[in-house]
């Protein structure tokens, strides 16, 4: 009866008793944000791996494949790494990896640590929570809090935030990188779309990168061509820099792309929702 007893207060002991946590638990937070995953990070080599886009997305690098070889573009920062290889490269200079990157599921698997410093970020770690802490996106001078974006449909209005600085950087850069040749300020040109004519220009964005106070340290606004004449054909897009109050070329890839990596912030818990009064 004792060696039953003992057994039954065993099996108890057990079930109430947390097991321990394994590496498949570990959690990634950049900037305070926990970043969620379809392939959870795992452990190799004693390091943190995870699939690039996690990393590659929340630090505001650019990813381009070349047969095995993935290379990652942040400012003037360029890495090139290969899978199931101890090399990296970093603008041209070679770099030892200790842990090869994979596939699983397919997924690109990469060590967090190595791909973060590599972009001037911090990485600490404790209790399972990998933290990445990046650099904030400065302009003339001034730190950059936040991002708000600001959208007008036929009634009402979208205002978002977004608080990620990998994010904002990559944001800030499509509009400089992408700003073309100056044009003349449009003859007619509106938030409100029903008040429009073909050849005319709808403002479908305002973009405020904003410092520590929530002032606007600068601002683009991006026009559309409203043009029905040709639904295949690439609209005409215009950005007006308030600043200096200029109009300049830009591109409706550009536009997307903005439009893409505002989306996949708010996916990642990066934007928040300030006001919506769309109907």
């Amino acid at each position: 009866m004792k060696k039953l007893l003992a057994g039954i207060f065993t099996v108890l002991i057990f079930s109430i008793t947390p097991l321990p946590t394994h590496a498949a638990d570990i959690q990634i937070k950049v900037d305070g944000v926990t970043i969620p995953s379809d392939v959870k990070p795992e452990m190799k080599n004693n390091r943190t791996m995870v699939p690039l886009r996690v990393i590659s997305e929340n630090l505001g690098a650019r990813v381009n494949w070349s047969d095995s070889q993935i290379v990652l573009t942040k400012g003037d920062v360029k890495v090139s790494l290969r899978l199931n290889s101890t090399t990296a490269m970093k603008n041209g200079n070679s770099v030892p990896l200790d842990a090869k990157p994979y596939l699983k599921h397919n997924r690109t698997m990469v060590p967090l640590r190595f791909i973060a410093e590599m972009f001037e970020s911090n990485v600490s770690y404790s209790n399972f929570v990998v933290t990445v802490e990046t650099k904030p996106l400065v302009i003339d001078g001034i730190e950059v809090k936040a991002l708000q974006e600001e959208h007008h449909m036929i009634l009402g209005g979208i205002v978002n935030q977004i608080h990620g600085n990998g994010y904002n950087e990559a944001i800030y850069n499509i509009f400089v990188e992408n700003k073309g040749e100056k044009v003349e300020e449009p003859s007619n040109y509106s938030w409100n779309s029903s008040h429009l004519s073909p050849g005319d220009y709808y403002k479908g964005g305002q973009y405020d990168f904003l410092d520590q106070d929530g002032n606007t340290i600068q601002r683009f606004d991006i026009y559309t061509l409203v043009d029905s004449s040709d639904e295949d054909q690439d609209p005409d897009v215009l950005i007006h820099d308030p600043n200096v109050d200029q109009w300049y070329q830009f591109s409706d890839t550009a536009k997307l792309d903005i439009l893409r990596l505002s989306d996949t912030a708010s996916m990642n818990g990066f934007l928040t929702e300030i006001s919506n009064d769309v109907p």
